[in-house]
């Protein structure tokens, strides 16, 4: 397949059920950590170095054929926050219901028996990306661009900010998120020969620690 593939799967309309959640920008335009594009563009500068470069190697890990099963346990050890590991596995479920449609696979059949409720979203793009015959750099892009694009989405709604802005701030990112593409990469090349530890394990504790207080509120906007 060709790289049509690709804007399918990077479409914000494909549906994955990613509108629904906010990557931690609402707990933190609560909190007041994001006010503004500038406040916003320091949060997704944050997480795309922190959960976009964990999300982005193991996406590229499993289109390089590495266990499904393992990458998802890696996921999990990456992910200390009950309630966010809760909504990997729900945006993964939905994302592989999209994905057995759109890229009818094998694999896809076998990881959903394997994880009833979910796999990890970043294990499924990783192999829907496989099933769409798309490269490594190809998922990890998808999975570090989706970490920065969903909060910038959701500020809009939040904040009514400026659409123009939040694009502002995604174009600004473009260089460095190449770089954590890059970083990603090699490192999901470097796990057929040592193992899930070459994977990194970049963490984001404030990130942690607002999703386990925003999936206790009684109202909110966004799933997570």
């Amino acid at each position: 397949m060709g790289r049509a593939a690709l804007l399918v799967l990077a479409d914000g309309r494909f549906p994955a059920g990613g509108h629904a959640h906010s990557g931690g920008a609402e707990a933190a335009v609560r909190a007041g950590r994001i006010s503004s594009a500038a406040s916003l563009e320091d949060f997704c500068r944050g997480r795309l170095h922190t959960a976009g470069l964990v999300a982005a190697a193991l996406a590229a890990a499993v289109v390089l054929g590495a266990d499904p099963g393992e990458m998802d346990a890696a996921a999990d050890a990456r992910t200390p926050s009950p309630a966010l590991r809760t909504a990997a596995r729900r945006l993964g479920r939905q994302l592989l219901r999209a994905a057995r449609a759109a890229w009818p696979s094998g694999e896809l059949d076998a990881l959903a028996q394997q994880f009833p409720k979910g796999a990890h979203q970043p294990v499924v793009l990783g192999l829907a990306a496989r099933a769409a015959g798309l490269a490594p750099q190809d998922a990890a892009y998808c999975a570090a661009y989706e970490s920065v694009s969903g909060p910038a989405t959701a500020t809009v709604r939040l904040l009514s900010l400026d659409p123009f802005d939040a694009t502002a701030v995604l174009a600004r990112l473009a260089a460095e998120l190449d770089r954590v593409v890059d970083r990603a990469v090699a490192a999901a090349h470097a796990v057929r020969d040592e193992g899930v530890d070459a994977l990194p394990a970049a963490s984001a504790p404030l990130l942690e620690v607002m999703a386990e207080g925003h999936a206790a509120w009684p109202v909110r906007l966004f799933a997570s």
